[in-house]
């Protein structure tokens, strides 16, 4: 009787509020092993592929640090489809042109196709000052959420404010409607569910976004520097089901 109960709460566990299964510890994938940018490559604006001599990705005390000095990348190797990404973030202090005093901007760009560049074509979990959990969708990407369809576009995260005036939209900002972050310095947690054609984003527990009809189902996962200081960890990727 007793190995029924745990047999029967371990399934109960298993039950998570994505709606679906969510698979056992032991599958996980750790992206990033905290040690080096082992099965990742760096793409640069300006200095192509695996040429970052001033180190804008590092680790740092196990941690990866991007300096956002320039805009890049770094990208996984390998394609991934169906699975659970979790990554905690949190934003560092300095800002650089041509985001000079704007809105700390970064984004995990996933089911990345085609040739590096900026940016390549993809679906964006987007983090930014006011606006972490919106999608964009890079390049002839095309998704549906609330019956509209939409291709090269935005789709806001659940609650946002309107748009502020771009003068408003500064370094720090917060919505004052509906706030995902977390203070600023403090870290975040997202998750992101690619479910066959079907996406969802959770940042800090809160789903901020959910769309289907992904025209891209699979590919490779990127971590920008968009001109922001920003700092991750704990970046883990949990295989999922296929459709």
């Amino acid at each position: 009787m007793l190995l029924l109960r745990c047999s029967v709460l371990l399934g109960a566990i298993a039950l998570l509020n994505s709606g679906g299964l969510l698979p056992a510890a032991d599958s996980t994938i750790r992206l990033f092993n905290g040690k080096n940018l082992d099965g990742f490559d760096i793409f640069l604006e300006s200095k192509g592929l695996n040429n970052d001599p001033e180190h804008v990705f590092r680790v740092k005390d196990g941690m990866l640090h991007i300096s956002g000095a320039e805009y890049g990348y770094i990208i996984t190797r390998q394609e991934y489809s169906n699975y659970r990404l979790r990554a905690e973030f949190r934003w560092g202090e300095e800002t650089h042109p041509p985001r000079l005093g704007q809105a700390r901007d970064n984004g995990i760009l996933f089911h990345v196709a085609g040739p590096n560049q900026i940016w390549p074509a993809s679906i964006e979990f987007q983090i930014i000052e006011g606006g972490t959990g919106d999608i964009i969708l890079v390049g002839d990407t095309t998704l549906t959420r609330d019956g509209v369809t939409r291709t090269k576009a935005r789709f806001d995260r659940l609650g946002k404010s309107p748009l502020p005036e771009r003068s408003l939209y500064v370094s720090g900002y917060r919505d004052p409607r509906l706030e995902y972050e977390k203070p600023h310095g403090e870290w975040n947690v997202l998750e992101l569910f690619a479910e066959g054609d079907h996406i969802k984003y959770v940042v800090n527990g809160r789903v901020a976004n959910e769309a289907n009809g992904s025209s891209r189902t699979k590919g490779r996962i990127l971590f920008q520097s968009e001109g922001a200081e920003a700092w991750f960890r704990n970046i883990e990727l949990q295989p999922l089901p296929g459709k």
